[in-house]
């Protein structure tokens, strides 16, 4: 009888094929990967050094920095700047402000936006490519261009009471949610008719088989896809009307109706500026748009990649 060792022995070793010493190592990378690299790795610190400087101002006493320069090695760090930024500008009233435009703001934009979207995008008119073609040319108009028409037509149009302390558009919440829903309408609705067509047109022609009238096709079916260009929309929103600084300084007059980028400017003195307290001040207004993008950041990173995948 033959047994299991004999038979393994009489059956040839097969041997593995060596990779050669050159093939144990790693690839050489490529001069192109390595220069992009260092292109990144030098735009990250570019980026983030004015923010690491600032924070660094913020940290140190005013009297250090006069005394001894603000590019110079601290002596001590601490806190106050930040808690005198927060009570001597009153920085709660300003984020309350913030917060009654950027949020009614970002709301409006969006619900207008989808809503024109979808009709350039499923609902045959004619003019639908001459209609986008305006909304995305709004995006191509500077601000500094209109700023003297605007201001006076703000002086001229009226106001409830309830929407309005003066009576008019003029130094008024109300009118700086206009502005800022009338110049962010465009890029939303490019970006979002653009999402849209990439929906199957088959989902549509199986909605209107099942009866779904024209509200059905766009609230129970056309939404509910648009989610992730919704959610980066509304990062990149949140961000752009909660930082401005242009509208609310020229279309108000009131300085406790400004929002908290507004706020900044009370701390500038006339003739000597305490820049540690103006940089504690930006350091804490930076804080709410860096929640939003915490909070959003794997709808705002999906919906940057919206369309990478389709041909």
């Amino acid at each position: 009888m033959t047994t299991d060792s004999s038979i393994s022995g009489s059956l040839p070793r097969v041997r593995t094929a060596q990779p050669s010493g050159t093939g144990r190592r790693g690839k050489p990378r490529p001069w192109g990967q390595i220069a992009s690299q260092l292109f990144l790795i030098s735009a990250s610190v570019l980026w983030l050094l004015p923010i690491l400087f600032a924070l660094y101002i913020a940290l140190r006493p005013y009297s250090e920095t006069t005394k001894y320069g603000y590019v110079s090695l601290p002596h001590s760090l601490t806190l106050k700047n930040f808690t005198d930024a927060w009570s001597t500008s009153g920085m709660p009233h300003f984020f309350w402000n913030s917060v009654l435009i950027t949020v009614p703001a970002v709301v409006i934009v969006l619900a207008l936006a989808s809503g024109v979207a979808f009709v350039l995008t499923r609902v045959n008119v004619k003019i639908n490519v001459a209609l986008l073609i305006v909304f995305t040319a709004g995006n191509l108009l500077p601000q500094q261009v209109i700023i003297t028409p605007l201001y006076r037509l703000y002086l001229l149009i009226p106001l409830p009471s309830f929407l309005s302390d003066s009576g008019l558009m003029y130094n008024s919440i109300t009118g700086l949610v206009v502005v800022n829903v009338s110049f962010q309408l465009g890029f939303c609705v490019f970006v979002l008719s653009n999402y849209m067509k990439s929906i199957p047109e088959e989902m549509y022609e199986a909605a209107l088989v099942d009866g779904a009238g024209l509200w059905t096709r766009f609230w129970r079916l056309t939404v509910p896809l648009c989610r992730p260009a919704l959610a980066a929309l509304a990062t990149l929103l949140t961000t752009w009307i909660y930082n401005d600084f242009f509208w609310a300084i020229t279309l108000m007059s009131s300085g406790d109706k400004r929002p908290v980028t507004s706020a900044l400017a009370n701390l500038q003195g006339q003739f000597v500026s305490n820049q540690n307290l103006i940089a504690a001040a930006a350091m804490i207004a930076a804080v709410p748009t860096l929640v939003v993008y915490v909070l959003l950041q794997k709808q705002f990173i999906a919906g940057l990649s919206l369309g990478s995948s389709k041909g």
